[in-house]
């Protein structure tokens, strides 16, 4: 049997300070549920499963990714992602995982984009049951360099939206 960590539940924050752009042009992108492929690494599919997009509810398909476990592994990680709840006015949303094959049981998260002095920051709070064959270090890995990634992808998409067609030869 695993020794999981005493605490029914890890739970952790991860944050982004993103420089220039505004809490309200980086909503937009982070509010396109079914979007997520376009920013978080490695994550080649993100398609709805069900319900309409932004709207609490629906479900997204996500798959492709890697995590810090899988050791060369060929096989394709996936989840299913429930919205539960997004509210554009204070720039945040929750969501769930209800179904994959990576043992995030019981996993609830929040996203939420917070306006500062040189542009706004994302925040990613994240509960779930202790899974098996990770620690909550791999977890915290795991999702801070992902949303480490993502605010930079954002960060440049929106400094500099026409950069790759206006590469010269």
């Amino acid at each position: 049997m695993a020794n999981y960590e005493q605490q029914s539940k890890w739970k952790g924050k991860a944050s982004e300070e993103l420089a220039g752009p505004k809490a309200e042009q980086v909503w937009p992108l982070l509010e396109d549920f079914f979007g997520l492929n376009k920013w978080f690494p490695t994550l080649t599919t993100c398609l709805a499963v069900e319900g309409i997009n932004g709207q609490p509810g629906c479900v997204r398909y996500c798959a492709g990714f890697k995590t810090p476990v899988n050791n060369g592994d060929q096989i394709t990680n996936w989840t299913k992602q429930k919205l539960l709840s997004i509210d554009p006015k204070d720039l945040s949303f929750s969501y769930s995982i209800v179904d994959g094959n990576v043992g995030f049981n019981s996993y609830v998260s929040t996203v939420k984009v917070v306006p500062n002095e040189g542009g706004c920051s994302i925040h990613w709070w994240y509960e779930v049951e202790p899974v098996e064959g990770w620690t909550l270090e791999d977890l915290n890995t795991f999702i801070g360099s992902g949303l480490q990634v993502m605010a930079k992808r954002m960060e440049e998409a929106l400094l500099h939206p026409h950069a790759s067609s206006n590469q010269k030869p």
